[in-house]
């Protein structure tokens, strides 16, 4: 991977311009930093919810290359069959609220399978077809061991019909899957289990997963309460000189508008290797174009860990009532969430918190 600047570790984020190739792309298909150690031996599941310890059953069978269905596991018409009648299937999908620890058995399961293995979010499969066409990511991701999708989404038609395909194609070359979906912070009660949309969205795919349902209260919901952490220009400042990591500063609007030139699927390597993104005189945004794109820019710094510091318009208000309210209404709310979450890893004792 290249940048078009001459710097290593240029100081604006529109400064960089990353050139990667599908191996480059690919070498980012792993679980997020906060992963990295996850394992089916590290999963504690809640004693108040046994759907957690039966998810952690289920997943170590499939580990070990079946699907048998525990005595507790509920297929997703809420009917329970015996093991013994539960047919093996090359999908398992993990249907539950936000924070109850699909992700972290996702993750687990990628650590434990052998073999060449993928990991990405819906969203980071499909830009890599958007970058390399439908056939050119079918050929790279042929013929592999297992790959898992984090946060499945439902909500564009198109893209779904995309993947259902993919997957299609890969399953029948032997490829195995597991997939999960969210449900957004601040929305309690709100399509809190998608696995009847799942099944329907992925059609011909349906009969080929597992669903396995886990139920639990949001350990997270402590990281959505309140607002994001807003900074004066004098504070950036002083984060901008004093912190010792990799820090890019730019305006705005210089970022959403820069975001129009990279391809989604190189997101990932615009914030490669950075510490700190600060973002200068922060506005709300009209332009849902503008407003995905940020979206996709801010789960890339999100698996990252990067931090976020602003000034203007805190970052959870930067999305109007009208795209909170729309059809992508999920993928603003994770987007908020998750910018929140950012805005804490600053820190500055003088910073106004929320």
């Amino acid at each position: 991977m290249v940048y078009s600047t001459s710097q290593s570790s240029p100081s604006r984020l529109v400064e960089r311009n990353p050139d990667m190739s599908a191996a480059d792309l690919l070498e980012y298909f792993h679980p997020p930093a906060q992963f990295a150690q996850a394992s089916l031996d590290n999963y504690v599941p809640d004693p108040a919810y046994s759907s957690q310890r039966d998810a952690l059953a289920a997943v170590q069978q499939f580990a070990l290359g079946g699907s048998f269905r525990p005595s507790g596991v509920k297929s997703w018409f809420g009917k329970s069959k015996p093991a013994a009648e539960s047919p093996e299937r090359p999908g398992i999908y993990l249907d539950g609220g936000f924070g109850v620890g699909k992700t972290h058995l996702l993750a687990a399961l990628w650590h434990s399978t052998p073999g060449r293995t993928y990991y990405g979010t819906f969203i980071e499969y499909t830009a890599l077809v958007g970058a390399l066409g439908y056939q050119g990511a079918v050929e790279h991701l042929r013929g592999a061991d297992f790959l898992a999708i984090d946060e499945f989404e439902l909500d564009d038609p198109g893209d779904t019909m995309v993947m259902s395909r993919l997957l299609g194609e890969l399953v029948n070359t032997g490829t195995r899957l597991a997939a999960t979906s969210n449900t957004p912070p601040n929305a309690l009660g709100e399509g809190r289990f998608a696995a009847e949309d799942f099944l329907r969205e992925i059609t011909a795919l349906s009969d080929k997963f597992l669903t396995v349902r886990i139920e639990g209260e949001d350990y997270r919901k402590r990281d959505f309460d309140g607002h994001a952490v807003s900074f004066s220009a004098e504070q950036l400042d002083q984060i901008a000189t004093e912190n010792s990591g990799a820090v890019t500063r730019d305006g705005f609007d210089q970022v959403v508008n820069h975001l129009r030139l990279i391809h989604p699927s190189r997101f990932v390597g615009l914030v490669r290797d950075l510490d700190t993104v600060i973002l200068d005189d922060v506005h709300v945004l009209h332009d849902q174009a503008q407003a995905l794109r940020l979206v996709a820019l801010v789960d890339r710094l999100y698996d990252q860990q990067v931090a976020i510091a602003s000034s203007g318009v805190a970052l959870d208000e930067v999305f109007d009532d009208t795209m909170l309210s729309g059809g992508y209404r999920k993928k603003y709310l994770r987007a908020t969430s998750r910018m929140i979450a950012l805005s804490r890893l600053v820190e500055l004792p003088s910073a106004e918190g929320p």
